[in-house]
């Protein structure tokens, strides 16, 4: 049995537990409805301690969700937003701290890793035009993101040495314009790196100012790991796949043991026959690795067992072409594993498993489930078989999607890219190109515009290995349907909805669902119109109704005036004889003036009707445009004409004031 060898900086430190603390503190308080504890971004890089986190409420979310968590907020919800220990950019911290003050019921809690945030004061507090700032860091990990947010102008983040003297010649210019140069480290930089790149610094700016952020813990656990693997001839390192100080672990222990150190986020994937003939093996940890992961490892490790006998009752031989089916381990955003019950772990990348960019591998795969894959390559040196799964897919699918041809089924796929002369659509893994004539874009139309939809289609010849489509079929045959149906189901008085798609000078045409009618210039108003335009326009949605139809012409003649529109209609509805109505001078002629009472319906005030006085003109006394009182005294519904009189209104005014008067004069009278 091999000696155990454990490391003693294994494991969580201080900001990964501070953070783990923290969340599960706060998912224990706040359990009733209506209560979220969002976490941005995934809180460690272990699959199982987010899995557990998930179990008890957490929601994992994007930047781009933190809106809809805030709305959540205004309406009443409980939210609280966690930062990882990673920290996030500066404006969306900035958007926390406004949705914070702006809502009671929005909170956040920052478990940003001290060591981090002080990174981020340096990159600020050197974030003058004057200041040169460089992060060594993998220019994509989260952490280094956070810290670039702060930095200035002149930042870069380099990855490693050689990277570093490349960058250094590249903006020689820039940085020879500065007054300082400051570098410093993500938190997880590989010691040895970050001493090869304190040396290009020094040698080519003495004036530099380097700042040691390694975090301490990381630094003790890698300066470990080096001596117990030295010391030994196998090596466990645990932790997430995408963890960046668990990779960095892995490539320290790999120099001493290049092909038996494994990586394993749990101790369901430590391969033991790779450790088979080992007589001493470490075991360490990176800092996303909660304890009882490690103490799984080690009991593991320590239970007697012949690894040689494992080995050869259990372990299948691989080779290149066949096709195997393997039970799941491991799902990343951008691979699976899959355990083959070979010596070889399987691995399907992303784009053996899918063309479809919006797919997520994690959504798609869970832990356990069976994946049948073709072997493209199988590696005894490292242990790995490269797997297909899409060339599967497509030799099951292959046959299926021919087979329409001749039968004429819609397929369904998604347009994965636009190349020369037309597009490629996926049909479940098989992929079927459709001329640019017959995608249904028009013609010198922008074939990116379909990239990324989904798309019916039908398979209309095949040469060779390649099938082609036509998309404009399935959208005739569809439209061919949908006019069918529309012609079968109109009749006279059926109201519809639809957008106006032109105007003539005769009437406006208006989209039914398929199948346009006119509306005639008659029927748009009841006041009398030259131009349809004075009405509708196109693009306006309106509400017409069908006044007659030929099917066999196919033309449809629809109405858009109604009862209800009508201006007689309405002023019936409002006025009577006897009203006094608030009413508009809209024109004068000798006998008399015309007024608007309500729109489209005018009334005649003769000019024996204006005044108290005999007039020699309306004008005297009434203008365009005025506002005046008028009674009506006269409606004629035949003809469709008011009379109005503004003197009747006077000489009611005159009579009340004559019984005011003689009201007043008994009142002396009776008092002498």
């Amino acid at each position: 049995m091999a000696e155990i060898v454990m490391a003693k900086n294994a494991g969580f430190c201080f900001g990964v537990r501070r953070a783990t603390e923290t969340v599960e503190r706060l998912l224990a308080t706040r359990k009733g409805a209506g209560q979220y504890t969002c976490i941005l971004g995934k809180l460690i890089h272990n699959p199982g301690y987010n899995a557990f986190l998930a179990e008890q409420g957490a929601k994992i979310i994007g930047e781009q969700e933190i809106d809809g968590y805030f709305d959540l907020a205004q309406k009443g919800a409980d939210v609280c937003i966690v930062i990882r220990t990673h920290g996030i950019v500066r404006p969306v911290e900035e958007k926390l701290k406004q949705y914070a003050a702006a809502c009671p019921r929005f909170t956040y809690c920052d478990c940003t890793c001290p060591y981090v945030k002080k990174i981020h004061k340096i990159a600020a507090d050197h974030a003058e035009p004057t200041d040169g700032f460089l992060l060594i860091g993998a220019p994509d990990h989260p952490e280094v993101l956070s810290i670039m947010s702060y930095a200035g102008e002149n930042s870069v983040v380099c990855e490693n040495a050689e990277q570093l003297e490349s960058i250094l010649l590249e903006k020689k210019e820039t940085f020879d314009g500065c007054m300082t140069l400051h570098m410093a480290a993500q938190t997880t930089q590989k010691l040895s790196e970050w001493k090869k790149c304190q040396k290009i610094i020094k040698k080519v700016y003495t004036n530099s100012k380097i700042f040691d952020t390694i975090c301490g813990v990381t630094e003790n656990r890698q300066t470990e790991a080096e001596s117990i693997s030295a010391a030994s001839d196998g090596m466990i390192v645990i932790g997430g796949r995408d963890s960046s100080n668990t990779g960095k672990l892995f490539e320290v222990c790999k120099k001493h043991c290049p092909h038996t150190t494994l990586w394993v986020e749990d101790a369901s994937e430590i391969d033991r026959s790779v450790l088979a003939q080992c007589t001493k093996i470490g075991i360490t940890a990176g800092a996303s690795t909660p304890d009882r992961i490690i103490e799984e490892v080690k009991k593991t490790m320590t239970e007697q067992e012949n690894f040689a006998q494992l080995l050869e009752s259990s372990m299948k031989t691989l080779n290149t072409g066949d096709t195997v089916v393997g039970v799941v381990t491991y799902v990343s955003n951008n691979e699976i594993h899959l355990d083959l019950g070979a010596k070889a772990t399987g691995v399907i990348t992303y784009d053996q498993i899918t063309d479809d960019p919006s797919v997520k591998l994690t959504e798609m795969f869970k832990l356990g489930d069976e994946v049948e894959g073709f072997v493209i390559k199988v590696s005894d040196l490292d242990g790995i078989a490269t797997l297909s799964k899409k060339r599967v897919d497509a030799d099951k699918n292959r046959e299926k999607v021919l087979a329409t041809v001749d039968s004429g089924e819609t397929l369904e796929g998604k347009v994965i890219e636009a190349v020369r002369g037309g597009v490629i659509v996926s049909v479940d893994s098989v992929h079927v190109f459709v001329p640019a004539s017959m995608t249904g874009v028009p013609k010198d139309g922008d074939l990116h515009s379909i990239v990324g939809t989904n798309q019916k289609i039908k398979v209309i010849e095949v040469k060779g290995n390649r099938a082609y489509g036509s998309i404009r079929a399935v959208q005739r045959e569809e439209r061919k349907a949908k006019e069918a149906a529309f012609w079968a189901e109109i009749e006279e008085g059926k109201v519809y909805e639809g957008p106006v798609k032109s105007l003539t000078s005769y009437g406006a045409f208006v989209d039914l669902g398929g199948v346009d009618g006119m509306v005639h210039v008659s029927e748009l108003s009841w006041k009398r119109i030259k131009n349809p335009a004075e009405v509708v326009k196109v693009g306006d949605v309106i509400r017409v109704f069908v006044k007659s139809v030929d099917k066999e012409a196919k033309r449809i003649s629809l109405g858009y005036k109604t009862e209800d529109t009508d201006p007689w209609f309405i002023f019936n509805n409002q006025y009577q004889i006897g009203d006094v109505a608030n009413v508009k001078i809209v024109s004068i002629m000798p006998f008399g003036a015309f007024a608007e009472i309500v729109d489209g319906v005018d009334g005649l005030i003769h000019i024996s009707q204006i005044a108290d006085r005999k007039l020699g003109t309306p004008a005297e006394v009434l203008e365009v445009g005025q506002m005046v009182d008028a009674k009506i005294v006269d409606i004629n519904n035949e003809t469709k004409k008011v009379s109005l009189s503004i003197r009747a209104l006077l000489e009611t005014e005159e009579e009340v004031e004559v019984e005011i008067v003689e009201e007043a004069a008994e009142e002396v009278a009776d008092a002498e």
